[in-house]
């Protein structure tokens, strides 16, 4: 099983990593992709007007600016550790036992904007780019990581998906018809959807699966797993959509 976490936007500074290593980043098939938004991503950060404008930052945020600038220099930390906020805060991944974490780095890939899907323990440093950027000199993210993202899941052929991301991101690369998942909605028990709790229902889902490492190859293990954990999922309106109720 994999599952499909989004990114944050608010992040974890600093690291004592070495620096980024695009080819050394999960469904290596994505890195001449990886590098050409690394590339227009360094240049626009050359032109701080110009960045300010394309990332939609206030004047309080310029200070992501210089980290764009230095995305290949500055010091790394594992992705999971590097993003903070709702989702992550729930998971709490720097408490997790040693091998709950090598579980994560197995199971998990966390979609960012910047370099794809990457391992939850792949090194990454601060960088400040949302879904819906387009960027000067490659085309709009959603069609510059689409058929490529789709292609290297089809290529990496996991038993099974659990896609916990965002709307957006799940725009910035489709799960291959041929790889069996489940997309996932925090619902009430009466069907209303949840943001908040949303974040935080996932965050926890995830670090429940870390906690008990289960071998989970398809959506009949999964849901037995929840069963078994007293976790209430059910079929949602749409084909492939599973609700996770909780209450709300």
């Amino acid at each position: 099983m994999k599952i499909l976490l989004p990114p944050s936007e608010t992040k974890r500074e600093g690291g004592s990593g070495a620096p980024l290593d695009a080819a050394s980043l999960s469904l290596p098939a994505l890195t001449s992709r990886r590098l050409a938004v690394l590339d227009a991503l360094t240049a626009l950060a050359e032109d701080e007007e110009a960045a300010q404008r394309v990332l939609k930052l206030s004047p309080r945020q310029r200070g992501d600016i210089a980290h764009n600038r230095n995305l290949r220099a500055a010091p790394t930390m594992p992705a999971v550790d590097r993003y903070t906020g709702v989702l992550y805060d729930a998971l709490d991944a720097e408490s997790l036992s040693a091998a709950s974490r090598r579980w994560l780095g197995s199971h998990v890939w966390i979609h960012s904007a910047p370099l794809g899907p990457i391992g939850a323990l792949d090194s990454l440093p601060m960088y400040r780019l949302a879904a819906g950027t387009s960027l000067p000199g490659v085309a709009p993210l959603r069609r510059h990581w689409d058929a490529a993202t789709t292609a290297a899941i089809d290529e990496e052929a996991p038993s099974f998906v659990l896609d916990l991301r965002s709307e957006a991101y799940v725009a910035l690369g489709s799960i291959p018809a041929t790889v069996p998942s489940a997309y996932v909605k925090v619902v009430t028990e009466h069907g209303r959807a949840l943001n908040h709790f949303n974040k935080k229902s996932k965050g926890l889902l995830v670090r429940a699966l870390a906690d008990d490492r289960p071998r989970i190859d398809s959506l009949r293990q999964f849901r037995g797993w929840a069963q078994r954990h007293n976790l209430l999922f059910r079929e949602g309106d749409t084909q492939g959509v599973l609700e996770f109720v909780v209450e709300g």
